[in-house]
């Protein structure tokens, strides 16, 4: 900020309710010079939009999909070319939005960038995400269909095909992301899933650099990992589970040995801290600073339902990460959150709030 804006950044903090002739007045200048101000400390983040809200600190942003989930579960063995009798249950999903929602559970200050259609699915995501995050970027775009992921389990719960469509995402470019720069711009940390196209995330993740906004990616799958820049210095933290990490590394993960080459293959991409998630084993991390460690899972009698699991270990890191924790004590809150999501039959777990994270915490380490 320069001088004038400096003034005028501190005059709006005292009162959030001058007008800009008031600001005029007291500066003893023009009303239109200080509307030129105004709309450089908008673009710059440093207020957002009317009213001039000034941003809040420790704010997480979180870009990329919310979609409806859709499990049905076969009741006999499936048959070709007939009717399967299932039993159909509905979530809200995506990666963006569960982490989004489960920050928002225990109390973080986050806002959530997505796009929906204009239809019941759309509208039913931002209404039930809206009660814990603030969803003032999103956008329900007119002729589009909101994305959706339907899995069809087998008579003993594996799933036997699962149906992506998520083809809305694909509409999303950079001058929609520039539209919504003052909300990215106003934030402590950005949160991406790669569900937008790479351009698109490339851009986020350069231009976050360039203002020193740090940037963590939670990818959605291995055929979106290619969405990633090969240049990942612009990261600072990268969440994987092993088949990514297998994927981006180029090596077999199969044991603790191999996590760590692995690790520090990606780690020489230029990520500064890694996390490589496990399953029952428990979760691998490690930065550039040559902390490393690993931490234990849930045991596997305690486990109810591990949908979500992953999203909600993201989100637990990002709480630790926001509130300036050591990568240990980041990855412990994951390993809590993840553990209250396992044993609940919910995508994000009804009972999760900071109180009931912070026992969990002290219950397992």
């Amino acid at each position: 900020m320069n001088e004038k804006e400096c003034q005028i950044f501190h005059l709006i903090k005292e009162n959030p309710f001058l007008t800009q002739n008031e600001i005029a007045g007291k500066l003893n200048l023009s009303r239109s010079a200080i509307a030129g101000y105004i709309s450089s400390l908008t673009k710059q983040g440093k207020l957002l939009g009317r009213a001039y809200i000034l941003p809040e600190d420790k704010r997480i942003v979180c870009i990329g999909g919310a979609n409806m989930d859709r499990k049905s579960s076969l009741e006999k063995a499936f048959r070709l070319e007939t009717s399967n009798p299932v039993r159909t249950t509905s979530t809200l999903g995506g990666v963006a939005r569960n982490i989004a929602e489960n920050l928002g559970r225990m109390g973080a200050d986050v806002h959530f960038l997505t796009v929906v259609g204009d239809d019941r699915d759309g509208k039913d995501i931002l209404q039930r995400t809206g009660e814990y995050v603030k969803i003032l970027p999103s956008l329900e775009m007119v002729g589009q269909t909101t994305g959706t992921y339907t899995a069809i389990l087998d008579e003993y719960g594996n799933m036997t095909v699962a149906l992506a469509d998520m083809g809305i995402y694909e509409t999303v470019d950079i001058p929609f992301i520039e539209k919504r720069w003052s909300h990215i711009a106003a934030s402590s940390m950005v949160l991406l899933d790669t569900n937008f196209p790479k351009e698109v995330i490339s851009y986020i993740i350069r231009r976050c650099g360039d203002e020193g906004i740090p940037v963590a990616v939670v990818p959605v799958s291995i055929p979106k990992l290619d969405r990633l820049p090969r240049d990942m210095s612009g990261l600072e933290w990268l969440i994987l589970n092993r088949e990514e990490a297998e994927e981006l590394s180029g090596l077999s993960v199969s044991d603790d040995d191999s996590v760590q080459l692995a690790a520090g293959k990606i780690l020489a991409q230029g990520a500064r801290n890694i996390v490589i998630t496990r399953s029952e084993k428990g979760l691998y991390y490690t930065n550039d600073k040559g902390e490393s460690g690993y931490l234990v899972g849930q045991p596997a009698d305690s486990v109810v339902d591990v949908t979500g699991a992953g999203d909600s270990l993201a989100s637990g890191i990002m709480l630790g990460a926001i509130e300036g924790y050591s990568i240990l004590e980041a990855c412990q809150y994951g390993m809590a959150c993840a553990s209250m999501t396992i044993q609940s039959t919910e995508t994000v777990s009804p009972a999760l709030n900071r109180t009931s994270l912070e026992k969990e915490k002290e219950l397992l380490f």
